[in-house]
């Protein structure tokens, strides 16, 4: 337990300077982006006088330096500033808008690891057959495919064409009041909540964006664990544990032990790629979380959102890697050494 603690301890410190270099990075590679947002906000016939005001309101006349600094101390204070396009304070804005994304997110790692892990394992341990070809085709295909065609491509087929799936137009249906909030996700609220009307509604228009999701970023799960666990299956205390004569069943429980490193790095290496990959396809579905919420930021040069996306999104992805290195020590305490 010692051990674990100060392991623990070291890879939280790391975290620290990971979070102040990405503040540096995203403070000022913001700034570079063109448009000035004095000009959006004060208006196209905004007299020069009118700009300048409102340039000053913003804190944007000071030297760079010193606006970083203030930047820090309201981060300090749990003040990540307001968004002069949506008049409320971003924390606010992102609370809202959080639980969708992670709705997204969080579903389609736990499908991705729940299909590609078993998926992976049984092609690795019955090489050469149609499942191995069809993993492999799919595999090629889909890590060919970007997500945005691959939500419009579900949308024509299974809206438009079949009419099995909802209209795109967010999480609920127009006609479906969302639950009571007590987590955000439209689906655990109204679950919780016994809203079986709005529990339907949420589930329906969660499939095809989860699936897009869950198609394009899946085969990253399913190579890793079939690569991994062969690997494991032509190693030597495998072939030593078939001579002794174990269970196929024994052999694969020990290959799987040792093959789930490699595989738990890349399921935190998906969940990093998803809060990048869900700006798109929450676009496509109107879904209303953070990447479409990052998007609109962007369009409008609205500085405070854009900054406070980039760190919560660091922390999160720090946060799932701090995760991944505690896997790591409980699958192998060795690490840790």
């Amino acid at each position: 337990m010692r051990r674990f603690v100060l392991f623990f301890c070291k890879r939280l410190l790391f975290i620290v300077p990971q979070l102040f270099a990405v503040s540096v990075i995203v403070f000022f590679l913001i700034r570079l982006l063109p448009g000035d947002p004095s000009y959006m906000l004060a208006g196209p016939y905004a007299s020069p006088d009118r700009i300048a005001e409102v340039r000053k309101s913003l804190g944007l006349d000071e030297p760079i330096l010193v606006q970083y600094i203030h930047y820090l101390e309201r981060i300090a204070v749990g003040d990540f500033g307001t968004s002069w396009r949506t008049s409320q304070p971003v924390l606010t804005d992102i609370e809202q808008r959080l639980p969708a994304t992670l709705e997204l997110v969080v579903g389609a790692v736990v499908l991705s690891v729940v299909i590609g892990i078993p998926v992976g394992v049984a092609v690795a341990a019955k090489r050469g057959g149609a499942l191995e070809r069809g993993v492999f085709f799919y595999g090629m295909l889909a890590g060919s495919l970007p997500d945005f065609w691959v939500g419009l491509l579900l949308i024509l087929i299974f809206f438009f064409f079949l009419g099995w799936a909802p209209a795109p137009v967010g999480q609920l249906g127009f006609a479906v009041f969302a639950p009571d909030r007590i987590t955000g996700a439209y689906v655990v609220d109204s679950f919780l909540t016994g809203d079986w009307p709005a529990f339907a509604s949420a589930l329906g228009h969660l499939v095809l964006p989860l699936a897009t999701l869950v198609i394009v970023y899946m085969p990253l799960v399913l190579k890793t664990a079939r690569s991994a666990m062969e690997e494991m299956l032509d190693s030597g205390f495998v072939l030593q544990a078939r001579a002794n004569g174990l269970s196929r069943r024994m052999q694969l429980r020990y290959a799987l032990r040792n093959a789930l490193p490699p595989v738990v790095t890349v399921i935190g290496i998906e969940f990093w790629f998803l809060l990048g990959g869900a700006v798109l396809v929450e676009t496509i579905f109107a879904w209303g979380g953070l990447g479409q919420y990052a998007v609109e930021s962007v369009v409008n040069s609205d500085y405070a959102p854009l900054q406070a996306i980039v760190l919560i999104t660091a922390i999160f992805t720090s946060l799932v890697f701090l995760a991944v290195d505690i896997l790591y020590y409980l699958i192998d305490p060795r690490i840790g050494v």
